[in-house]
């Protein structure tokens, strides 16, 4: 059926906040050859509804029926209500097609396998889609290849071929694909893929997450010896002590956030579709579980959009949930028919499995607009309720739609078939995504994280100052007659409502932000939806900077006990990408003026290397220093004396070296110069130089690559000293710049996010 001939009745106009119109031209709208906008957002959501309405001519729909279904999808759309997955919104009706954000692909042992799996990864990054990988099934390096009497390099080292393809292959042709790759506890490789990630250039483009089995709990629980056994023999290699590979995996995820850890015999568990397959990997960012060439298309449900007003204040129209939850599953369903998939083998086996992922948003303004705090038994007994009925509403709706059109096809070798059930359209409804920018669109909070700030100060074209706050916040603030630009500024200030007076107390528990909210609390919202989700929950574990190893591993086992699937953390200022203000009440006397940042002094000694850069304005010499902290001062100096090259090289070395001694990550530092381009361009044997500040950047990174491990920080140190401060005044905010915009970069489910421009990063 030509979707453009679709009638859709409805005249409704999306309401739209200035962010979400900003989202939407930069990475939604069609453009037309020249960048310019051609489409408008209600224009988006029409394009959206039809191709997905389409579907229903293929089951026998008449036009009217057709046209009806559109008009609910776009309305449920236009009204924010739902959204479906960035890849349905950009590529619905459009050449690329493809509409699923989640893959997963097999990575087995063998060197044509392997490339196979580069390539196809390469194809689904080009189409717009994130890929995971479990690389579980390689053998560990030194083990033989009998073939070419070699020995194997190992998994760790094939996925540097992996995250350097998605380096070369950008997604929907705008931005680099996202990938996550899972190694088994048991595997012999185990402690280097726990250590992948120590040097901050490596694996860029991958979240990495360890497969904890049930039989390596025990272990630990028991403080006993766990075997590490070959893939390709099964043989016990070597024995380890489970607790100091446990005591590993905390430390490297207290220190950056990585690994995560996924529980993989839960997952399985659960998995309806064990005579098809055991599931080994998830998407990138750990709330889809699929088989091997399996994709998913993910949507989500605003839940703040779905309360209703009277005297007596806000409640939930579990009505209007219901009609959404509804159509939602029909609209899913309908996109695995109308999609374009990048591989014959992903085509065939989402279409036998059927898998679709509903999900919610705005969970947290939802309970800021029931007056519940995020960290109550209140909230947890919401999360339940809410999410127990869209798992029976979506269940009921796939259902209906397989009495009309068919189960799924392996419906009679699932555990649904095993139970006697009814048949169903899908072999799974419901997943919890991490919603990004789609939750931008709506103006809701993501997924189901608390609000992650407030308010926050976005710095506009002409250096003005522009207070952003949360609207759920300022409609109960002005309704409440504690408003005023004083009070923002204070919550702007100390990054909540904690702490700042004029907020009455009952609000300021109301209004907890993601730092506020103690692990625990997260790690219990997250169990408390994960009871009712089929596949996962992305949720991020927020720390504050000060917590302890001990305080990840309580974090672990909690979650293991109360059946999550997965757990990610993020201890606040933990990863170099970051800008961390703090303010100490002790030492205001010495704070700078303005709240400016006090770059580090110079000590008697520093050292480092000087790298020779070949440029086009001739030989350039890069010194390198560090201090007991780490990088500290840069001094580039041309082959040749004057001009402006020297002079432009001098300033260039020392605004880096301000940036190194004020905290700005060094990352960061290497990113805004690196590509730089001037005329006179070189060649020399790592590549092209496009400019002396690109040579800086190149020296750098050499660098890094070179020296990562170094000065790299004891844990058990750090932790110890971070407890021994913490309390004593201190205020901590950590906010994360985005590299677009340089607004404010939230973290979540392994993804930094920022809500001013949309802008997304995993891995």
């Amino acid at each position: 059926m030509d979707w453009n001939k679709i009638a859709v009745s409805s005249t409704a106009k999306p309401e739209l906040a200035d962010n979400a119109r900003i989202v939407l031209e930069k990475r939604y709208l069609a453009k037309d050859e020249k960048g310019n906008v051609i489409e408008t957002p209600d224009g988006l959501f029409l394009r959206v509804a039809r191709v997905a309405a389409s579907a229903d001519a293929d089951y026998g729909a008449g036009d009217a029926e057709v046209s009806a279904t559109a008009t609910r999808f776009y309305e449920m759309m236009a009204g924010l209500r739902f959204m479906p997955n960035s890849p349905t919104l950009m590529n619905a009706g459009r050449p690329l097609g493809q509409l699923s954000a989640c893959f997963v692909l097999p990575v087995e042992d063998s060197m044509d396998r392997i490339f196979e799996s580069v390539k196809n990864m390469a194809l689904i990054h080009k189409s717009g889609g994130g890929t995971g990988f479990s690389f579980s099934r390689l053998r560990p390096k030194n083990d033989l290849v009998k073939s070419t009497a070699g020995i194997s390099s190992g998994p760790v080292s094939f996925m540097n071929i992996f995250n350097a393809a998605t380096e070369t292959v950008k997604q929907g042709g705008t931005r680099r694909g996202a990938n996550m790759a899972i190694l088994n506890i048991d595997h012999p490789d185990i402690i280097d893929f726990i250590r992948a990630k120590e040097n901050k250039a490596a694996l860029t483009n991958f979240n990495i997450s360890v497969a904890i089995t049930d039989e390596f709990m025990a272990r630990l629980e028991e403080d006993g010896d766990f075997e590490l056994k070959n893939p390709r023999t099964r043989e016990t290699v070597r024995t380890v002590k489970a607790r100091e590979l446990f005591d590993l995996i905390v430390e490297k995820a207290w220190l950056n956030g990585e690994p995560g850890i996924v529980f993989i015999d839960e997952i399985n568990r659960r998995n309806p579709l064990k005579k098809v397959g055991l599931i080994e990997s998830t998407n990138p960012c750990g709330e889809q579980p699929l088989l091997g060439y399996e994709s998913c298309n993910l949507g989500s449900i605003n839940l703040s959009r779905l309360l209703t007003k009277s005297a007596a204040g806000w409640e939930i129209d579990y009505k209007a949930l219901a009609e959404v939850t509804a159509d939602a599953v029909h609209f899913l369903d309908n996109i695995i028919d109308v999609n374009r998939y990048p591989l014959p083998e992903i085509a065939e086996n989402t279409r036998a499995n059927r898998k679709i992922g509903l999900g919610v948003m705005g969970f947290a303004d939802m309970l800021m607009k029931l007056r519940i705090p995020y960290d109550s038994e209140e909230a947890i007994g919401v999360a339940e309720k809410v999410m127990s009925f869209i798992q029976d509403e979506s269940r009921k709706a796939s259902r209906s739609l397989a009495a009309r059109r068919g189960a799924f096809p392996n419906f009679g070798i699932s555990d649904f078939a095993d139970a006697g059930e009814k048949p169903l359209r899908n072999a799974t409804t419901t997943t919890i995504a991490p919603t990004g920018t789609i939750s931008i669109i709506t103006g809701s909070s993501s997924g189901v994280e608390p609000v992650f700030a407030l308010a926050f100060v976005r710095n506009v074209m002409d250096n003005s100052r522009l207070v952003e706050t949360n609207p759920v916040f300022e409609e109960i603030a002005r309704e409440n007659g504690f408003y005023s630009d004083e009070v923002m500024d204070a919550v702007v200030e100390k990054g909540s409502a904690s702490g700042v007076d004029a907020i009455p107390g009952e609000f300021r528990k109301i209004f907890a932000t993601a730092h506020d909210i103690a692990p625990e609390w997260h790690i219990r919202l997250q169990a408390a939806f994960q009871k009712y989700v089929d596949n996962a929950v992305s949720k991020t574990v927020n720390f504050p900077h000060s917590a302890t190893l001990e305080d990840i591993e309580k974090c672990y086992t909690l979650a293991y006990r109360l059946g999550c699937k997965g757990v990610t953390v993020y201890r606040d200022g933990s990863r170099e990408d970051q800008v961390l203000q703090k303010k100490t009440e002790a030492k205001k006397e010495e704070a700078p003026a303005s709240g400016q940042i006090a770059p580090r002094p110079r000590g008697e000694v520093t050292w480092g290397s000087t790298r020779k850069m070949t440029t086009g304005c001739g030989s350039l010499y890069v010194t390198i220093n560090e201090d007991q902290y780490g990088l500290f001062e840069v001094f580039a100096t041309m082959g040749k004396g004057g001009g402006c090259a020297a002079s432009q090289t001098e300033a260039v070395s020392r605004l880096i070296s301000l940036s190194l001694r004020s905290g700005i990550g060094r990352d960061q530092i290497i990113k805004q110069l690196k590509g730089v381009r001037c005329p006179n361009q070189a060649w020399e044997k790592g590549g092209r130089i496009y400019s002396c500040a690109d040579a800086v950047a190149k020296a750098l990174e050499r660098h890094l690559s070179s020296e990562s491990a170094m000065h790299e920080p004891d844990p058990a140190n750090l932790a110890k000293e971070n407890a021994e401060t913490n309390g004593k005044g201190s205020d901590t905010v950590m906010v994360g710049v985005c590299p677009e915009c340089h607004g404010p970069l939230e973290f979540e489910g392994g993804c930094s996010v920022c809500r001013s421009c949309g802008f997304s990063r995993c891995g």
